[in-house]
């Protein structure tokens, strides 16, 4: 019997000898090549792109694509993830990812997060960068999470991702009309008349857009723009999406529409792809969604 605890303690001791061998010797080779994440074997995230899910009055809803790599051949969980923004090393956005995420042995793990970015502070941040002329700037992440770590227990990794990137300005929708013709029971023509406004030095195409129209809470027209739009550098790109309306839903809002347009609601939800000229990984093929709110005493005179 005192042997077999002997041969048992003898193996163990072999077997964390061998693993320590193992991880010095990884750990050597990772230092030799002088990458990035400073050359340690812990786990390490990157930023790969976003998505810019929604845009209203008071908030930008992002989704940010973070790659956790784990170079060690042992699967690890992480119970929640902690993360602050910084643009211009101006927090922005405090969050924690509060899903369990399966970290695979020896591969990477997609995650999205969910960012809400309220409008306010991230106007300040780029109206102060805006005044001074800075077109670049710095972008950062950081984030920490705790594995379940075997025989060691928990642990807490703490890691920061910064870029010095182009300064960004979110393309802003602005809709100067809704040209509804001329109101029939079989058919309305419509055509949202939208002014894009993009402050970047860079161009960019917005494609596979997509809009929808809803007045006084009922949705009365949808259209799609399959084809790619050239929106200019530090200009206001105007742009006539076609609608395809919906008669029945048109004629339930039209005493409305003709005579309480102070008081009637609208609301164009638009969504579309941004493709960078640049081929800028950050920002090719991101979503974008933009929810444009106000009354329809914002716009022209209804034809009858």
């Amino acid at each position: 019997m005192k042997k077999g605890w002997i041969l048992a303690l003898v193996i163990l001791l072999l077997l964390v000898a061998g693993g320590y061998i193992w991880y010095s010797r990884l750990r050597h080779e990772a230092a030799s090549e002088k990458g990035a994440y400073d050359n340690t074997l812990k786990p390490r995230l990157e930023l790969t792109r976003f998505d810019i899910t929604n845009i209203s009055d008071d908030a930008v809803d992002l989704t940010m694509y973070m790659l956790i790599d784990n170079p060690l051949p042992v699967g690890f969980k992480a119970n929640q993830l902690d993360y602050t923004v910084f643009i211009a090393h101006t927090p922005v956005v405090k969050d924690s990812y509060q899903k369990p995420i399966e970290l695979k042995a020896g591969d990477s793990t997609l995650i999205e997060l969910p960012v809400k970015l309220l409008a306010k502070t991230a106007t300040n941040v780029l109206k102060t960068l805006e005044n001074k002329g800075i077109d670049s700037t710095t972008y950062t992440v950081n984030s920490s999470f705790s594995l379940d770590i075997p025989i060691l227990g928990e642990k807490t990794f703490a890691t920061t991702i910064e870029r010095r990137l182009p300064t960004f300005f979110i393309p802003k929708i602005k809709i100067e009309d809704i040209d509804f013709g001329k109101l029939g029971l079989k058919r309305t023509d419509v055509a949202a008349k939208v002014a894009v406004t993009n402050k970047n030095k860079f161009p960019m195409n917005i494609t596979d857009a997509h809009y929808t129209v809803t007045i006084n809470g009922k949705q009365i027209a949808e259209g799609d723009q399959p084809e790619p739009i050239l929106i200019k550098p530090q200009a206001t790109t105007p742009v006539i999406f076609p609608v395809t309306a919906r008669p029945g839903k048109t004629l339930s809002v039209l005493p409305k529409m003709l005579f309480d347009k102070k008081d009637t609601p609208y609301e164009v939800f638009f969504r579309c792809k941004l493709i960078d000229r640049r081929n800028d990984p950050m920002l090719q093929h991101s979503k974008f969604a933009s929810t444009i709110r106000g009354t329809l005493d914002d716009f022209k005179k209804i034809k009858k």
